[in-house]
């Protein structure tokens, strides 16, 4: 079985939405995998989105711990990254009891630092292709209108101290093409880019769509990517992503990411016959 750690700030639907979709998976005995413990560097009270996102993982029974980032800052004085080394130390004291196989940071907020990326195999999704945008979700769906983008794609990394940009584990990608886009870029064209972020912000109609384009596949990303590990098509070892034989075997390194399209289209198809869709 695989065993899964699960790292979120928990701040909104996103989160939560990760969450739900793995776990009822595996609850569904989809893969042979457990969320072994769910841990948020903010603490109950704190905010209604992840306090929304606690009652969750007490809904599945899942283990939750919590160190609060920013009353540690507090605690410590100066800015959070003078410090974010001796936080990570402590958030590995408080998770000391657990042995996860993989990692998954899901709307985790927080950069995390060399000693950590080192303790865990801990994989980040990022909302952009490999050679595509980094930044937030927000800023990578900005540049993909600025440049007029015609795909994009969601990819799972491993964390490294390089934000963004550690070796490449999986992903899809996304067709940002057809009449509906072609309908909400002529919108820019009687207005400035500038223009449509201080008129409509996120509100774009163009905004909304690319988004949605990308994010319906992410968790299906996620999950298959998981799905790899656990079946040994994937494995990652001393900061480094293999594939070609069972996790104990010589295996091939392999920085190039495995492209999942086929199989989340599988897994969305099924999907859909099951709802009757």
């Amino acid at each position: 079985m695989l065993n899964i750690g699960w790292f979120s700030t928990g701040r909104g639907p996103g989160s939560q939405g990760l969450l739900r979709f793995v776990q009822d998976r595996l609850a569904r005995g989809l893969l042979d995998a457990r969320i072994q413990f769910v841990f948020s560097n903010r603490e109950p009270g704190e905010a209604e989105g992840s306090d929304q996102f606690f009652e969750l993982t007490g809904k599945y029974g899942l283990p939750l711990i919590t160190l609060s980032s920013y009353k540690f800052r507090r605690a410590m004085g100066g800015r959070f990254a003078d410090h974010r080394d001796e936080y990570d130390v402590r958030v590995m004291e408080l998770l000391g009891g657990f042995q996860p196989d993989i990692c998954v940071l899901a709307g985790y907020m927080l950069i995390v630092g060399g000693d950590m990326c080192r303790q865990y195999p801990l994989l980040n999704l990022h909302p952009a292709l490999p050679d595509g945008p980094t930044g937030t979700w927000q800023e990578v769906v900005w540049r993909l209108i600025e440049t007029n983008a015609t795909q994009t794609g969601a990819m799972i990394h491993l964390a490294t101290e390089e934000v963004d940009r550690g070796p490449l584990i999986s992903y899809c990608t996304a067709p940002l093409t057809g009449s509906e886009f072609d309908v909400h870029r002529q919108a820019l064209e009687q207005r400035s880019l500038d223009q449509v972020k201080e008129e409509e912000g996120e509100e774009f109609a163009l905004f909304q769509l690319i988004r949605q384009t990308e994010y319906q596949k992410e968790p299906y990303l996620l999950f298959e990517t998981l799905r790899a590990v656990a079946e040994g098509r994937l494995s990652i070892r001393d900061g480094e992503v293999f594939t070609g034989t069972h996790s104990g075997g010589p295996g091939i390194s392999t920085f190039q990411g495995i492209c999942l399209d086929p199989q989340i289209k599988q897994a969305m198809a099924s999907e859909q016959i099951g709802s009757g869709s």
